[in-house]
């Protein structure tokens, strides 16, 4: 069976959220959102292992009081992220020291991801060598200038939009991220706009409106709701 591993980037400052604690740290019921995205991720038997990457000043915060308090016992390694996303899932990608054939990343404010979509993208990847996880535009989608004004109009059938998890083969995504870092390239939104720079090609499997990324109060609420449904069933 091929080797999978998780990177999950948890190194942002959360600045949308205001407070004074980054979000990833917030509660959500009665864990912090943090622990509730690995926890879900732990659940899906296809992958092996996770590294985590977090803040530098919380590398031991988090191995005590996240992964081995709640027992996430498949992160293998709590490694310090970088200013940037991009940074930080690079640095991740650098750590790993056991051989794996796929990578899937996920962020580390997406608490509410269901163990069968990690799984579905997980699958994808293997056989079409890249995956991530999308939702069709429900709404028109426009370009707009530095003035506010609209520049085009998109075709809504054509357009999704994009979340965690993605997963590719390990050779492509550390190859596509070490170019980046050459070349200077250091806007990228998320992991396959890198991989589709260099030509591989990348197929979309349907996400969920519960995948939600906890970025403001409004999302955190939305989370809270979310999980008391769940457990209400």
């Amino acid at each position: 069976m091929p080797k999978t591993v998780a990177i999950v980037p948890a190194a942002g400052a959360g600045v949308r959220m205001g407070g004074d604690r980054a979000k990833q740290y917030l509660q959500l019921k009665d864990r912090p959102i943090l622990a509730v995205t690995l926890e879900a991720l732990q659940k899906c038997t296809m992958l092996d292992a996770i590294v985590l990457v977090v803040p530098s000043k919380d590398v031991r915060y988090c191995q005590k009081e996240i992964v081995e308090k709640f027992g996430i016992f498949k992160v293998n390694k709590v490694v310090p992220g970088g200013k940037r996303r991009q940074d930080s899932v690079r640095m991740g990608l650098e750590a790993l020291s056991d051989p794996y054939d796929l990578v899937l990343i996920h962020d580390g404010v997406r608490p509410m991801v269901e163990p069968d979509l990690v799984k579905t993208v997980i699958q994808t990847a293997l056989r079409h060598r890249a995956a991530i996880a999308a939702l069709p535009a429900k709404e028109t989608v426009k370009a707009v200038n530095e003035n506010h004004q609209v520049t085009a109009t998109y075709d809504r059938t054509k357009v999704w939009m994009v979340q965690t998890p993605q997963a590719f083969y390990y050779e492509d995504i550390l190859k596509a991220h070490r170019e980046a870092l050459a070349k200077g390239l250091d806007e990228a939104t998320d992991d396959a706009f890198l991989v589709e720079k260099m030509g591989v090609p990348v197929s979309v499997v349907p996400g969920s409106e519960r995948n939600i990324k906890v970025t403001t109060p409004h999302d955190l609420a939305l989370a809270q709701f979310l999980l008391r449904l769940e457990h209400s069933d």
